[in-house]
């Protein structure tokens, strides 16, 4: 692909890795130049206007639709129709761009895969670049590994494979080893562009297209925003308007507010709108975090998705997508099966058969799961419901009334927070920000496979139950002396467990100061992600 070429591409401030050449090539940093000359600006705009917001939230402990967009909401039109490639999306897997992980995800039976640049990798530059030459190789079906076993995986024919959807990283976050007039580029659009810039034309000769999913938007005119990049940037390649694909995570509370002026204005690139569960807890806690008692969130396993404020927002947003034409997609299936255990593992299946029936029989169109033992499973379950269908579309959800304070009735919740809750919030904060500062952005922790979103909510309730004084099961009051205590309790548990040379050789003391300082600290950190990005090697 080529271009007119502006004097001053983007530099790479890093020591190389391998085969790095592949991908930062001439013409690619002159096109992540272009993206950042052209809309970091407008991207820093953004990022204040959240912090107004916000400011609002504080002083009002409200949030409503917005009425200078209530023309959208009551208009007559609809998204693009879908691609061929992702008209069906019944069962979706999500993961890291790792070399098993493309190969596995790709051969895993899920119609898509959410290939994560985002919460399921931590942004070490070795990351960054491998996951975009993993991706390039994969279309170029040169791509396989061999694990510790000795047993090797190779890609099987192309059309047994599933359509990649790339995730890149959300607007807040740089990436400082590629920096532009002496500025990191946003890591957004380092991804973003990489992808774009090497991918999009032979994803066309594949017959599919370079399709996404937007993390962590919080308002319409950040979906402008990155409409106006997607125009560019096919112009700038060459590539038809609207080849590109936008999937929105709905994963913020004020973007609940907003899903049909954020589909609005996607409108020729859109997608879909999908159903999140941790980052939008972590969003609700992040925003009403003065709301007082109202707002206190209990254990956070306790907050399934068919509590009364989860479930307005999850059928608001079935209503809202096909009302438009867009695919109403589902949320995480998180369990790793365990073999070991048969037990254990059916009843853990039955709960992930129930949650994917649950989401069918409201009208969703497809779903996530993290394993690929977990895609017959949701595949069963919507085959169930759509049997040769691609979607269900057609079920406009019209009996659904959500009204604005229907979407933060935390307080409709029975659960409270318990001792335990508390101790879980800490054990997995802590072992996950370890295996993120050593680079691994998706960890399997007590039988689930996380990612930053699970650090987020833990370290955010961590913070919300010390400044709302909230009084445990146990009759304790949550203070920064007990998360201490319960933090110091868990390290020395790791340390006996892994023994002495095994607990030096990972990085557990820094997460376990950076667990405190993110849930203790006065001042609430926006993302967890910004202060732990300082410290990854």
């Amino acid at each position: 692909m080529s271009a007119p070429a502006p004097s001053r591409p983007a530099l790479v401030e890093a020591e190389p890795v391998a085969r790095q050449g592949e991908v930062l090539t001439d013409a690619a940093l002159v096109f992540l130049a272009e993206l950042h000359r052209r809309f970091t600006p407008r991207r820093d705009e953004l990022l204040a206007a959240r912090a107004e917001r916000r400011a609002e939230i504080a002083r009002t402990s409200a949030l409503d639709f917005r009425p200078e967009t209530a023309h959208v909401r009551e208009g007559d039109w609809q998204v693009a129709p879908a691609p061929e490639a992702l008209n069906d999306r019944r069962v979706e897997i999500t993961g890291p761009t790792d070399r098993k992980m493309t190969v596995n995800a790709l051969n895993s039976g899920a119609r898509i895969w959410l290939a994560d640049f985002e919460d399921a990798s931590a942004p070490t530059w070795e990351n960054v670049v491998g996951g975009q030459l993993n991706l390039t190789d994969a279309y170029e079906r040169r791509i396989d590994f061999t694990d510790e076993r000795g047993k090797s995986y190779a890609l099987r024919p192309a059309d047994e494979l599933a359509t990649v959807v790339a995730r890149p990283r959300g607007w807040h976050l740089d990436e400082r080893h590629l920096t532009v007039d002496d500025r990191p580029v946003p890591g957004a659009l380092v991804d973003f562009g990489l992808y774009f810039f090497h991918n999009a034309r032979r994803l066309l000769d594949l017959g599919k297209g370079p399709y996404f999913y937007l993390p962590k938007t919080e308002s319409y005119l950040e979906a402008r925003l990155w409409n106006e990049v997607f125009v560019f940037a096919q112009d700038y390649c060459g590539i038809p308007q609207g080849t590109v694909r936008a999937t929105v995570l709905i994963e913020t509370i004020t973007a609940a507010y907003e899903m049909d002026e954020i589909l609005y204005e996607l409108r020729d690139h859109a997608s879909g709108l999908n159903a999140g569960r941790w980052d939008y807890l972590f969003s609700i806690v992040k925003n009403f975090r003065d709301g007082g008692a109202k707002y206190v969130l209990p254990d956070r396993n306790a907050v399934t998705m068919t509590a009364p404020f989860m479930r307005a927002y999850t059928e608001l947003l079935v209503r809202t997508c096909h009302k438009r034409g867009a695919h109403a997609i589902g949320g995480m299936a998180a369990f790793i099966p365990n073999r070991r255990d048969p037990e254990a593992n059916e009843q853990a299946l039955a709960k992930v058969r129930a949650d994917k029936d649950r989401e069918a029989g409201d009208g969703f169109d497809g779903s996530w799961v993290a394993h690929p033992d977990l895609v017959p499973v949701a595949r069963e379950s919507f085959d169930a419901v759509l049997g040769d269908r691609p979607h269900q579309k057609d079920r406009l959800r019209e009996d659904v009334r959500v009204g604005a304070a229907d979407l933060t009735a935390v307080d409709s919740l029975d659960a409270r927070p318990t001792s335990a809750g508390l101790r879980n919030a800490v054990q997995v904060g802590t072992r996950y920000i370890e295996a993120w500062l050593r680079g691994m952005g998706a960890v399997a922790i007590f039988g689930l496979m996380e990612d930053a979103a699970t650090a987020e909510i833990s370290r955010s309730q961590i913070w919300q139950w010390v400044n709302a004084g909230v009084v445990l099961d146990t009759g304790e009051t949550v203070t920064p002396e007990l998360v201490r205590k319960v933090a110091a309790e868990d390290l020395a548990a790791i340390r006996a467990e892994l023994g002495d040379e095994a607990y030096a050789a990972g990085r557990w003391e820094q997460a376990h100061d950076l667990l405190l300082r993110v849930s203790l600290d006065t001042e609430y950190v926006e993302f967890l992600t910004l202060p732990a990005y300082e410290l990854l090697g």
